[in-house]
């Protein structure tokens, strides 16, 4: 909120140079913006009593978006990414997807690796375990597993993440 959008009674003003002006009446506030040829913003309207500051209206906006932007730029989001699996895979194709994996974790992503079993192979799903563990033990070296091999229905399912 800006000059005449601030309707509270009494708030703490803030000069333009950063020192504490005490808590005033907004009127006395807005003639004082007025006199410096600047605007009122308030700029922590929760506070008791709402604290406003003398600013360039323009030049403190842009300033924020400024912030914002590089905030923005700083943080970085970790994706999922999948790797499938069957359990009679062979051990040339079992490298190929351990390649993919660590490609995927060496960006720092975070790497769901999961068995499909599908019809007769259900039978036989704790002996296909083994396939999870050498997967995990072959990217040891960069990775840790978060969750630990996991049947969920159909499938079971392994988390990677980056060792830090």
């Amino acid at each position: 909120m800006i000059n005449e959008q601030i309707r509270d009674k009494e708030i703490r003003l803030v000069g333009e140079d950063g020192s504490q002006l005490g808590v005033m009446p907004t009127r006395d506030a807005m003639r004082m913006a007025e006199e410096a040829g600047l605007d009122l913003v308030k700029i922590a309207p929760t506070a008791k009593p709402p604290v406003c500051k003398i600013v360039d209206y323009g030049k403190y906006k842009y300033e924020m978006l400024r912030k914002e932007k590089e905030a923005r730029k700083k943080q970085r989001t970790i994706e999922i990414k999948e790797i499938r699996l069957s359990p009679n895979i062979d051990t040339n194709d079992l490298n190929t997807k351990i390649n993919a994996a660590r490609k995927f974790l060496t960006k720092g992503d975070r790497v769901k690796i999961t068995l499909r079993f599908r019809g007769r192979e259900m039978a036989h799903m704790n002996s296909s375990k083994h396939i999870l563990d050498d997967f995990a033990q072959s990217l040891s070296d960069i990775s840790v597993v978060e969750k630990a091999p996991k049947v969920e229905g159909r499938s079971m399912t392994m988390f990677l993440t980056e060792k830090r």
